[in-house]
């Protein structure tokens, strides 16, 4: 297991393993029952996607606004007047015209071998409303003492990002970036085996179902399958 080491210069932006917030961003706590809304925590692959990660929180008091109008972004929070040397200085800056900079001042330390991965938090890909900021994604080697900033995607025009304190608004996932890939064809017998496999799920998907099958609200089919083998696979592999 990888140890990771942090310190930052503003002592309220402390990382964490990433939570499913329920309620909060991941949904509301409803079961997985006929008649429910489907939301993002029912789903195995997204959960185990989003708590392979480690968010940061945003650690200022004061909501802070990105918007663009007119082709151009404003930075619109209660940051005290600016004329005056204790003022707070909003955190983000304009970085050309498609993008700006969060003064992030934060030092990750990973093992040698692995590198910090920035990117978009997966309430993003929950958020209904647009207001979620978008990471662009960027790997840092283990070498780098300090991370200065990081860079989100501007708002469409007409669009708003907001940072509220305490909310997630980024994640961080560790990576091996020289590991070395190679696509390869599947050999035919490996291949034949995987198909077996997965008619053989196919053919048993209603017994294995049978007690975890729903409705959504929106009258959408899901089943426990997945859930039942991964359960499964959990237990032999603690065996």
């Amino acid at each position: 297991m990888p140890i990771i080491k942090y310190r930052s210069i503003n002592p309220k932006l402390r990382p964490r393993r990433t939570k499913l917030e329920v309620p909060g961003w991941a949904g509301e706590n409803e079961p997985r029952a006929d008649g429910s809304h489907e939301y993002p925590w029912h789903c195995i692959p997204f959960s185990e996607a989003a708590r392979a990660g480690i968010e940061l929180l945003y650690p200022h008091e004061d909501e802070l606004r990105v918007t663009t109008k007119n082709g151009i972004m404003l930075f619109e929070g209660d940051f005290g007047d600016a004329s005056m040397p204790d003022a707070r200085r909003p955190p983000l800056r304009d970085f050309g015209k498609e993008y700006y900079t969060y003064q992030i001042l934060i030092d990750l330390k990973v093992e040698e071998g692995y590198a910090i991965k920035f990117e978009t938090h997966p309430r993003f890909y929950s958020d209904t409303t647009g207001t979620a900021p978008i990471a662009v994604p960027a790997v840092v080697r283990h070498w780098w003492p300090m991370v200065n900033f990081v860079v989100f995607k501007a708002p469409g025009e007409g669009q708003t990002h907001i940072f509220r304190p305490g909310e997630p608004f980024i994640q961080v996932t560790i990576v091996q970036p020289d590991l070395k890939l190679e696509l390869v064809d599947m050999p035919e017998e490996e291949a034949a085996e995987r198909e077996l496999q997965s008619q053989r799920i196919h053919a048993s998907r209603s017994t294995l179902s049978a007690d975890t099958q729903w409705v959504s609200s929106t009258h959408t089919v899901f089943d426990g399958t997945y859930r039942r083998i991964f359960g499964a696979a959990k237990s032999a592999k603690r065996e």
